[in-house]
């Protein structure tokens, strides 16, 4: 209980962040993909990238939006000499997601960063709780997705780390506050991925879809430690964004006082994604606002580092996302 209000504290009210655009330099040359670039936070990390001259891919569902964005972009930096792109990405269609790689894959011969950013948080009353797989909704575009997504696009993400000093590329994975306050014991209940046994309710809903984005980057993490790719999950925030558009009105009103300005998610991962401060050993950890190492509770810790012979959650979850997502890998 105290563990879990020192969480909400520390994670609600955050120091002053550190690493912002005024720390960052110069991205020229540099190609990153921002999932969900196109509003909220994705927007402001997006805006702080190009304006410091990368090519900067904004993927996601609605092109009218993105372009919006681009443009909106492109008027406010007349300057940069960085690129805008938008890039076509459904994450809650896995049979879609290797032509989204494929097209990036065409264009691009690096990737230096991808912020994994897009998620859902709520569901429109009476909307489907399913995806087109079958598979929960959020579990689907908040892990599924995000997971094939990566998988496709490792093996350049790996070609430009042999090149470069170890984390200059990384891959960033989209945590919350949520995991401490609402996940099940574990993070995740592993014989109910399907939500047959039982249906839990939204709020925990999402924080195991969080839970699983924990565990895919410390997964992730390990699997690239030798290849110079870091993997950094983050908690963006109590932000105010369009993840609420959804919410009643009777949940929203009161927390508004709780939310903070987007830009400030933004820094939060800017830091996962650029600071000089991560070092190799710090792959596969869990960032806090506004950049920040945390951790979450002892029980969900407990199953990112392996401990004895066998396999933590955090393995089984990862087996979990390769075995739901590797026929859509291949060319269909």
């Amino acid at each position: 209980m105290f563990q879990g209000l020192g969480s909400l504290l520390t994670q609600g009210w955050p120091p002053k962040p550190t690493f912002t655009e005024n720390q960052l330099g110069d991205l020229s040359g540099k190609v990153v993909i921002v999932t969900g670039g196109y509003s909220g936070v994705g927007y402001q990390l997006a805006k702080i990238l190009y304006a410091k001259n990368a090519v900067v891919y904004i993927a996601g569902r609605r092109e009218d939006a993105g372009q919006d964005a681009i443009k909106t972009l492109k008027a406010a930096h007349p300057d940069s000499k960085g690129r805008l792109e938008f890039l076509q990405l459904d994450l809650a269609d896995l049979t879609s997601i290797k032509a989204s790689a494929d097209a990036f894959l065409a264009k691009e011969s690096r990737l230096d960063n991808l912020w994994n950013n897009a998620g859902i948080m709520r569901l429109p009353k009476n909307s489907p709780t399913k995806s087109k797989q079958e598979h929960e909704l959020m579990l689907a575009v908040n892990c599924l997705g995000p997971f094939l997504f990566t998988k496709l696009l490792h093996p350049l993400l790996e070609s430009t780390a042999k090149s470069l000093p170890a984390g200059s590329v990384r891959v960033v994975w989209l945590g919350s506050l949520m995991i401490q306050i609402m996940a099940p014991k574990g993070g995740i209940d592993l014989d109910n991925l399907d939500y047959k046994k039982k249906f839990p309710d939204i709020n925990v809903r999402y924080a195991v879809s969080k839970t699983g984005n924990l565990f895919i980057c410390s997964e992730w993490a390990k699997r690239d430690a030798e290849k110079g790719i870091f993997h950094l999950a983050a908690n963006p925030g109590n932000l105010k964004t369009p993840l609420q558009r959804d919410m009643p009105a009777w949940e929203y009103y009161p927390i508004i006082p709780l939310l903070h300005d987007p830009i400030f998610g933004a820094y939060t991962e800017l830091f996962a994604g650029l600071s000089p401060d991560v070092k190799p050993e710090h792959s596969g950890r869990f960032v806090i606002p506004w950049g920040r190492f945390g951790t979450t509770r002892p029980d969900i810790d407990a199953h990112l580092a392996k401990q004895g012979g066998e396999p933590t959650k955090a393995t089984k979850f990862f087996e979990y996302c390769e075995s739901q997502t590797s026929a859509y890998a291949q060319d269909l």
